[in-house]
């Protein structure tokens, strides 16, 4: 494997926990739908990695659910409707983030094989520190506990994309070098951070939120099928900036020793 790279930051739900991310589509819909609007989850996913307060202002801007906001209040929504939403999600979330806590395939192996190689492995989130309080330790005693996390409310609020986040990684874990680092999530969000950030952005398909699929109904599918829904991630991921595009976690040594060392 590479000896090059210092670093590996991971995302959390759906790259590394929380098969296809359904954690925080739960909560966004039942505090949606406690205001009284029903955003789809096509709509959910397309700010997913996000701040979880800057997840719900874009979501109200949509013409999506700005219309139906304005039908149904006589006016456009503002910060106090922001906070209205995010004080439902905050509980929705916390009832059901251990229930989503469970590794992905072959994460504890694989981040095993990369800390043998020498690096470290970071972590960043959309979450709140109060959040990964509570699902730090499921995902540790399932096998995977990076070795710094950092999440939006250490750095000021300024989560994705702003490259904050990942830059307080590598102070935390003493790595001199952006460029001795990959970044590896499952959604733009994730993608538009390392690239800010100025190394290396990975989308990882199987499992992830721009698949948006559990593991059962993907492996359900027919290959042409499986094979049609990556395709359009992989391309959601492209026009992302994404730099390697990756099928599963599991490929992640190859990736850094192949096409990074």
């Amino acid at each position: 494997m590479s000896e090059k790279i210092k670093a590996v930051i991971l995302d959390w739900a759906g790259t590394s926990v929380d098969f296809g991310s359904f954690a925080p589509v739960a909560a966004f819909k039942g505090a949606f739908e406690n205001a009284g609007l029903s955003p789809s989850d096509g709509l959910i996913r397309r700010f997913m990695g996000l701040p979880k307060k800057d997840h719900i202002r874009n979501m109200l801007h949509t013409d999506e659910l700005s219309a139906k906001f304005q039908s149904a209040h006589g006016r456009s929504p503002g910060e106090a409707d922001v906070e209205a939403v995010y004080a439902n999600f905050e509980p929705a979330l916390f009832e059901v983030l251990t229930k989503y806590a469970d590794p992905l395939p072959n994460v504890p192996e694989t981040v095993r094989r990369i800390r043998e190689s020498g690096a470290r492995i970071g972590s960043t989130t959309g979450y709140t520190r109060a959040m990964m309080e509570v699902l730090l330790p499921v995902a540790a005693a399932a096998g995977y506990e990076p070795d710094c996390l950092v999440c939006p409310d250490d750095v000021g609020g300024a989560g994705r994309p702003f490259p904050y986040m990942l830059w307080e990684n590598l102070r935390r874990l003493g790595v001199e070098s952006i460029a001795d680092v990959v970044k590896i999530g499952d959604t733009a969000a994730d993608i538009a951070e390392g690239k800010n950030a100025g190394c290396v952005s990975v989308g990882v398909l199987y499992g992830s939120n721009m698949l948006g699929l559990t593991r059962e109904s993907y492996e359900a599918l027919s290959v042409e099928e499986q094979i049609k829904h990556r395709d359009r991630a992989a391309a959601a991921y492209r026009d992302a900036g994404a730099d390697y595009i990756i099928e599963r976690f599991a490929d992640i040594p190859a990736l850094l020793e192949r096409v990074l060392g």
